[in-house]
């Protein structure tokens, strides 16, 4: 039986579900509210892009999902985190320490600071495996080896040997999802994954994620603020703003047919070669303090479509719908006038 048969068979639950989170930090200047009722599903196999600015919670929501939030200041308030049924909210730090690497893994943004600069990269793949797996160092060491050649490391066998600073910034990325690899985990969660790199190793890096996805039939979840790295990879994106999610759709749909004031802000704000010469759009203002989120929709001071009723009411995720009424499959918008968003041009 092949991985991807082993993990569906009998599978009827998403593979990870995330339901009303809420995390707050406590700090000298107050509580701030990061994530906010933060809620989304992935199956096995798919891929979720988690989109929006620096401080809308994309990162911290991820964290508590891995269970490595820093705690204090961070606490995990409200919630529940199903992976494959099991609410790791309710587990202890053993149990959670068992699932975290084994059937889920972090790639995290910086993978110069996330690596270990005194130990070789292939001491610190081979970790995963005497740790984990109780092999000998000969044989974790192997392991290394064969994890950089899956990943593309050229002349694996010479480098393994090799600390982080010796390699380039796309390939020390790849030995972070190597890292992750390790112990063929059944959710990845890919943070910022090229951040710092430029577009032709960008595009090397989301192509191996995607490659290895479909080979492993992993859940991935891809956290970014760039729209333009997902549109070939996700299957579906949620939005986030101040601590929410203010839109769900199919990838396509999503850039087809924005519901949300913030998501056309962001999609706008993309450099295209059509408008060269042409002033970059960017959206007003800033995002909120999380310790003093406005009332209302968050996002009315930066709204152009804001009206009265944005700033005394806070929108629900609305499903979004046709005209005659059909409900349009995975779409969601916290926006009081989704419909006028959805039909603007």
């Amino acid at each position: 039986m092949t991985i991807t048969e082993e993990r569906t068979a009998g599978r009827t639950a998403p593979l990870l579900e995330v339901a009303d989170l809420r995390v707050e930090f406590r700090t000298r200047d107050g509580v701030a509210k990061a994530v906010n009722g933060v809620g989304y599903t992935v199956d096995a196999g798919e891929t979720l892009a988690v989109l929006g600015e620096s401080g809308s919670g994309k990162s911290v929501t991820a964290q508590a999902v891995m269970g490595i939030l820093d705690s204090p200041p961070g606490y995990v308030t409200g919630g529940r985190i199903l992976f494959q049924g099991r609410d790791l909210l309710t587990m202890s730090a053993e149990q959670r320490r068992r699932v975290r690497g084994a059937k889920m893994a972090m790639i995290f943004q910086d993978a110069l600071s996330s690596l270990n600069p005194v130990l070789s990269v292939g001491a610190q793949l081979g970790e995963m495996f005497q740790v984990h797996r109780g092999m000998s160092r000969k044989q974790a060491r192997t392991k290394a080896v064969e994890l950089m050649e899956r990943v593309r490391i050229p002349a694996a066998k010479e480098r393994v040997g090799d600390y982080p600073h010796q390699f380039s910034g796309g390939m020390r990325q790849r030995i972070m999802i190597a890292m992750a690899l390790a112990l063929e985990p059944e959710l990845i969660i890919a943070d910022e994954p090229t951040t710092a790199l430029d577009v032709t190793v960008q595009a090397q890096v989301m192509d191996l994620l995607a490659e290895l996805r479909r080979e492993y039939d992993m859940g991935l979840i891809l956290i970014t603020h760039d729209l333009g790295v997902v549109a070939d990879v996700a299957d579906k994106i949620a939005v986030m703003y101040a601590g929410r999610i203010v839109e769900t759709a199919p990838v396509h749909e999503l850039y087809k047919r924005p519901a949300h004031p913030y998501t056309r802000g962001l999609l706008d704000s993309i450099p295209r070669v059509d408008l060269k010469g042409q002033e970059l759009y960017a959206i007003r203002g800033l995002p909120p303090n999380l310790t003093a989120i406005p009332s209302g929709c968050a996002f009315h001071p930066r709204c152009p479509r804001a009206r009265d009723v944005c700033r005394t009411d806070d929108p629900p995720l609305h499903p979004v719908t046709e005209d005659d009424g059909t409900r349009i499959p995975g779409r969601a918008s916290a926006c009081h006038f989704w419909r006028d968003e959805l039909h603007a041009r």
